[in-house]
């Protein structure tokens, strides 16, 4: 294994000490591992909190900022965070008009986020979970009941993000984050598994000349191995398999985020995309709005996911409104 680590015991606390000395704008707390805006929480305001286990970054930490989440709780790698850290996240950023948490449908991240949703509740702040669950490869996994979450998080942190900023109330901020997460589909390829560093060794064997289609974030198997082929037929696979799921109509406007796992080049990522313009353009589809980019990863795995959202104009407007984060910034 080579990594750019210290030790594998203090990967995730020397990454926290180095997001706090890069981010001034964010209070990082590497005892208690919570991500959160330096400012105070606009009074009335919607706090956004999310989380899940580390190696997936940006995502969460990289998305606090105005415009988007108020916190985050960064686990272990691939290791859901616990109630006590989110409980401190919810009640640090409370502004008095509610929290929403933003939960990836993992199982030990729903329970733990539950539990703090309660402890919450107990000190009088009113709560709303809005649970992400795009990814069409699989019903179930080794790690979840229902759909894996996985590039819709961006999606919904980011307009329920806006939603919030605008000063709606945490019922219509919650709202629309469900509208979101109902409107976005999913699908992974994976070419190498990622390696932990705790392991030291890649998550998972994968032939040198066979990638595993429907993979999940943590390197959870998907529908299926087989040989590598050209990207055009693979992603041919890839979009039928969302719009499977969720057909589009001709006419209809979508987002689309091509995202990479973590070790795959941009050049790569555009070829992938250019695939999905084309396919989506000859089905009458518009691309309103696209990311093309490294934004939810799985450590150092290569590969690809393509995430669909089908869009109207609130979403676009919200989708549209300024951000100012590490990993997402426009309209300041």
């Amino acid at each position: 294994m080579k990594k750019l680590i210290n030790s594998p015991d203090d990967v995730v606390s020397d990454a926290l000490a180095g997001i706090a000395a890069a981010h001034p704008e964010l209070r990082v707390d590497v005892k208690e591992r919570v991500v959160a805006r330096a400012a105070a929480t606009r009074a009335g305001k919607v706090a956004l909190v999310s989380g899940g286990g580390s190696g997936h970054e940006p995502l969460h930490a990289g998305f606090v900022g105005p415009g988007m989440l108020d916190a985050a709780c960064p686990g272990e790698v691939f290791t859901s965070p616990v109630p006590g850290q989110m409980l401190a996240a919810a009640l640090g950023v409370d502004g008095g008009a509610g929290v929403l948490l933003v939960v990836k449908n993992y199982t030990g991240d729903v329970l733990n986020f539950q539990m703090a949703a309660e402890l919450a509740a107990e000190e009088g702040v009113s709560v709303e979970t809005v649970l992400v669950d795009d990814d069409v490869a699989v019903q179930d996994s080794t790690w979840t009941a229902g759909r894996r979450g996985t590039g819709a998080t961006l999606f919904v942190e980011k307009i329920a993000g806006a939603a919030a900023e605008r000063g709606d109330g945490l019922a219509e901020v919650a709202a629309v984050g469900r509208r979101v997460n109902a409107a976005s589909r999913s699908f992974a390829v994976a070419l190498t598994s990622g390696t932990t560093p705790a392991a030291g060794r890649p998550g998972f064997d994968l032939p040198g000349d066979e990638i595993e289609v429907g993979v999940g974030i943590h390197g959870e198997p998907g529908r299926r191995r087989e040989k590598l082929r050209p990207a055009k037929e693979i992603v041919a696979d890839m979009l039928a398999a969302i719009l499977a799921d969720q057909p589009l109509e001709s006419g209809e406007e979508v987002l689309v985020l091509v995202n990479g796992l973590g070790g795959t080049p941009l050049l790569e990522l555009y070829i992938v995309y250019a695939e999905v313009a084309a396919l989506l353009a000859a089905k009458g589809v518009r691309i309103a709005r696209n990311l093309v980019g490294n934004y939810v990863t799985s450590l150092d795995m290569a590969g690809v996911s393509i995430t669909v959202c089908r869009a109207d104009a609130e979403l676009l407007e919200l989708w549209d409104a300024p951000v100012d984060t590490p990993a997402l910034r426009w309209g300041v």
